[in-house]
């Protein structure tokens, strides 16, 4: 198991290929990293598929509402497409680099736009600094993310099986 430093700052993420554990940055990101805490709180991520996976670039992830496959709304074609019934959020963007394990939220064109979604990052993206939210890191599993079924969209996507706040974990 991971060296987890702060229980209430780090995400447990069960996957269909495995556990990965990410390590939230509140200094980055507070209100991004307050909004995936508060969905990982809700089950709002347990069930929700890989939508988005491009080699060498990302796993995209937490369509809370087309992309959850346990969902009254599921629906494959358009996960991707939705968040959650939260407001969205203002960027938090910082130079905290987009490199392997980074954890990041997708938006749309408007910087302003990220809800639910978001992403892990598998190689240098640099190119995305200061324009995406990094709100986390990987700290363990890696191998796993890199399992993630690739597609744009994914055929019989992997999905996020449970997502936990650590400190709610019971030893």
């Amino acid at each position: 198991m991971a060296n987890i430093k702060d229980p209430e700052n780090t995400i447990i993420m069960e996957t269909t290929k495995g556990k990965v554990v990410i390590e939230l940055r509140p200094d980055l990101a507070p209100n991004h990293v307050a909004r995936i805490k508060e969905l990982t709180r809700e089950g709002a991520y347990d069930g929700v598929v890989f939508h988005r996976v491009i080699s060498g670039f990302m796993a995209q992830t937490g369509d809370v509402k087309f992309g959850k496959s346990t969902g009254p709304e599921f629906n494959p074609g358009r996960a991707g497409m939705g968040g959650s019934s939260k407001p969205d959020l203002k960027a938090e963007f910082s130079s905290a680099n987009h490199g392997r394990g980074a954890c990041s939220m997708a938006r749309a064109q408007n910087p302003n736009s990220a809800n639910s979604q978001f992403f892990i990052v598998f190689d240098d993206a640099s190119f995305l600094d200061r324009q995406y939210t990094v709100w986390g890191q990987v700290i363990e599993g890696m191998e796993n993310v890199d399992k993630i079924k690739r597609g744009e969209p994914v055929v019989d996507p992997d999905k996020i099986v449970s997502m936990k706040v650590a400190a709610d974990v019971k030893g």
